[in-house]
């Protein structure tokens, strides 16, 4: 089993801000599966299928970013997975912006939503992606920076970096 959590902002005033890469990176990964998201459940927007046999699930956290351990959790324990079976997809305005890094532990650095993922499920013990948003205008606070919209110029460029995590994800999935 493998469960995918993008974190990010629910609502339309969110959808295309820098805090809203895992978002657009679930929906990308769930357009390749041919998965759709219809079904809300462990405080989360939920795509299921199968992969090779293997159960998937793709989440997209409701609980808003700074919550969204409560989701994971309950994502966890409803689908009798670990933090193993987990792979988070999220922000992060400390790499470069368009760079992806994939580790398979590690600490949540400055990412609110990321702590709280670690703090609820007591672990850093999972994979997580990280596409860069960085650097921060350091003349904006940082929470007006991350919920801004992304400029059109930039779009490309991070649509680039949401590809390559699916492509990270979908190379896991298939157990590559």
């Amino acid at each position: 089993m493998k469960i995918i959590a993008g974190l990010g902002n629910f609502g339309d005033k969110y959808a295309y801000t820098y805090h809203n890469m895992g978002f657009l990176a679930a929906d990308c990964i769930a357009d390749k599966l041919n998965f759709r998201f219809k079904k809300r459940e462990c405080d989360s927007l939920t795509a299921r299928g199968f992969v090779n046999g293997q159960k998937v699930i793709i989440a997209k956290p409701l609980t808003f970013m700074n919550a969204s351990g409560r989701a994971v959790r309950r994502l966890l324990d409803e689908n009798g997975a670990t933090a193993a079976d987990l792979i988070v997809i999220y922000d992060d305005v400390d790499i470069e912006k368009g760079k992806i890094r994939v580790r398979e532990s590690g600490s949540a650095g400055t990412h609110n939503g990321m702590r709280d993922v670690v703090g609820v499920l007591g672990t850093t013990e999972f994979a997580r992606i990280r596409i860069g948003i960085g650097p921060q205008d350091r003349s904006r606070d940082i929470y007006d920076y991350v919920l801004s919209e992304i400029p059109q110029a930039e779009r490309p460029l991070l649509a680039e970096a949401v590809e390559l995590a699916a492509a990270e994800v979908l190379r896991r999935v298939n157990g590559e």
